[in-house]
């Protein structure tokens, strides 16, 4: 039986799951450790949006995005912050899946534009989020390229 990939809310059933999943190798530089986003969600509850990606019972990765529309920077108005996926389960489509659903609850809010922010290595995540339609703005948030797509309402 084939499974779609879903997004879960993190509950105190999945929480140690969660703070376990690791990357490959040479990639901790890239993205912050999910148990590090996990603190920094329990501080601003109001603003950021955690979710585990699961496949079937499997956890296979985490996405955590920020929704502040009242934020003086535009930046942080629908801003995509960290995406784990567990080292086992990169390239297999999850972090694209992640990716469109928080495209859907961007939308959902109201929100036409998603941001990111990565530093722009050699093998870091740019052609990653270009495959997905991120474009760089010109403009970087510290030592970070800043990048965005642009969403579209769904018709109906």
């Amino acid at each position: 039986m084939l499974t779609r990939p879903r997004l879960e809310l993190v509950t105190t059933e999945n929480v140690r799951a969660a703070c376990k999943l690791k990357m490959r190798a040479g990639q901790e530089d890239l993205v912050a450790p999910v148990a590090w986003s996990l603190a920094e969600a329990y501080t601003m509850p109001e603003i950021v949006w955690p979710r585990l990606i699961y496949d079937g019972d499997e956890l296979v990765g985490f996405i955590m995005a920020v929704f502040d529309s009242k934020d003086e920077n535009a930046l942080f108005h629908s801003y995509l912050c960290r995406l784990n996926i567990g080292a086992e389960h990169q390239g297999k489509g999850y972090g694209r899946f992640g990716v469109e659903d928080l495209c859907q609850e961007a939308t959902r809010r109201g929100q036409h534009r998603l941001t990111v922010c990565y530093h722009p290595y050699q093998h870091g995540p740019e052609g990653f989020y270009r495959r997905l339609g991120f474009h760089p703005t010109g403009e970087y948030n510290e030592d970070e390229v800043v990048a965005e797509r642009i969403l579209t309402q769904a018709p109906g």
